[in-house]
């Protein structure tokens, strides 16, 4: 008599599997062709035609290095707001500085401006839920993106892993940093970690408002739109830039695509830091190809000190085919390294998100905002080669002569590849 119901129980079960681990898109499977380098006009046009909102100028850009520089720069950009904030975050957990921001955004919310704010909700499970009532008894409105429905029992996978905070549509904030413990400081220990994120002024302010409205209206329904969200941002500098983002419901490719034009159109260097890299067969193709024909590559990860270690084995296994081709790779050593960016040719710098990894280029929601600037692209390389003084190279011949159980365990890790 309960075969049927087991039956249809285990069918259930095995279709919101599949529905969660899966982004039910065509992917990219064929390499892109190299037709044209960096420097060619024809780069920056594809990029923007192929990614979504046109390249745009007018605006200018604030490097901000670890805690002690990030969170005053938000919380400054949170308490000047005079009409909006709108705030999507992946990570937010308990702790001082998520006292501060609940605070900052609960005071604003009074004071009449529209606080938006809307939390992953499995990234703010560590949240107190005392910050969650704090801001909507101000006022705020505050969602939890994809919290458990039996309506988005097929969603439950797909987290938004972005990071915008936009004041008055006038400044931006984007990178890589999450509202916790972890981040603050100046990566001067392994408790704080190594993180950098960007203040942004100009015109491309209004794509990453357009942005957090993705999202927004996916979770409420509600679009919020005129002067206050969008208003006419006069040029703030001479860069060009533009954001974009990829999701599972809509262009969940548009993050690797990016990467692999960028790659291929390299011509004398690539610099990529990633907290998790897992990058799948054609894209180490790509970066393969890239040092065979004489770009100098090099890539910093997390060492040991990681927090998701099986990402760590994930990335050392598929390490031999770049170290063959002559890629420098890299271990930060001092703490948790968790900074996104890319360098190509001290020209294109994309920041974000978005991991090197196929969660972020299948699973989750993301956004990256690319600069097209040799200025701002020098001083981001800059940077990088202080995160190698504080790196280890590992060699080939380091890499091959790994210990056994390592090796061991590498050969089930791919299994995981992609949930990674």
């Amino acid at each position: 008599m309960l075969t049927i119901p087991i039956t249809a129980f285990v069918t259930l079960v095995i279709i919101l599997v599949i529905a969660n681990l899966s982004s039910g898109e065509k992917k990219i499977e064929h390499k892109i062709d190299r037709l044209y380098a960096s420097d060619d006009p024809q780069f920056l046009r594809s990029m923007g035609l192929l990614l979504g909102p046109p390249v745009i100028s007018g605006n200018r850009f604030e490097m901000l290095l670890n805690g002690d520089c990030i969170f005053p720069s938000m919380l400054e950009g949170i308490r000047s707001a005079r009409r909006t904030i709108t705030f999507e975050t992946f990570i937010y957990w308990s702790g001082e500085i998520g006292e501060q921001f609940a605070q900052a955004l609960a005071d604003k919310a009074r004071e009449g401006v529209a606080v938006h704010v809307l939390l992953d909700w499995v990234g703010s499970s560590k949240m107190d839920k005392r910050y969650l009532d704090m801001l909507r008894d101000a006022g705020a409105e505050v969602i939890q993106y994809h919290k458990p429905h039996w309506t988005g029992l097929g969603r439950m996978n797909d987290r938004t892993h972005r990071k915008l905070l936009v004041v008055d549509g006038h400044i931006g904030f984007t990178g890589g940093v999450g509202i916790a413990p972890e981040w603050t400081g100046h990566a001067q220990d392994e408790k704080h970690w190594r993180d950098t994120h960007f203040r942004v002024e100009g015109p491309v302010v209004g794509h990453m408002q357009a942005v957090f409205m993705d999202n927004w209206v996916k979770a409420t329904g509600n679009v919020l739109h005129g002067p206050a969200y969008f208003p006419d941002v006069e040029p703030m500098g001479d860069g060009l830039a533009h954001m974009f983002s990829s999701s599972p419901s809509g262009g969940s490719d548009d993050m690797q695509l990016m990467y692999l034009m960028a790659i291929t159109a390299a011509t004398h260097s690539i610099h990529l830091a990633s907290a998790y890299f897992v990058p799948d067969k054609l894209t180490i193709n790509a970066i393969v190809e890239a040092a065979k024909r004489g770009v100098k590559v090099r890539i910093i990860m997390p060492g040991k000190r990681i927090d998701t270690h099986t990402v760590r084995e994930a990335s050392r296994a598929c390490w031999g085919d770049l170290l063959r081709a002559g890629v420098e790779m890299y271990e930060y050593q001092p703490t948790m390294f968790h900074c996104k960016l890319l360098v190509v040719d001290e020209y294109l710098v994309s920041v974000g998100s978005t991991n090197f990894d196929n969660r972020s280029f299948k699973l989750n929601d993301e956004a990256n905002l690319n600069i097209y600037d040799r200025d701002f692209a020098r001083q981001q390389t800059a940077a990088f080669a202080d995160d190698i003084k504080k790196s280890q190279q590992i060699t080939l011949e380091a890499w091959m002569h790994r210990p056994f159980t390592e090796k061991l365990i590498e050969k089930f890790v791919p299994l995981l590849d992609s949930q990674l």
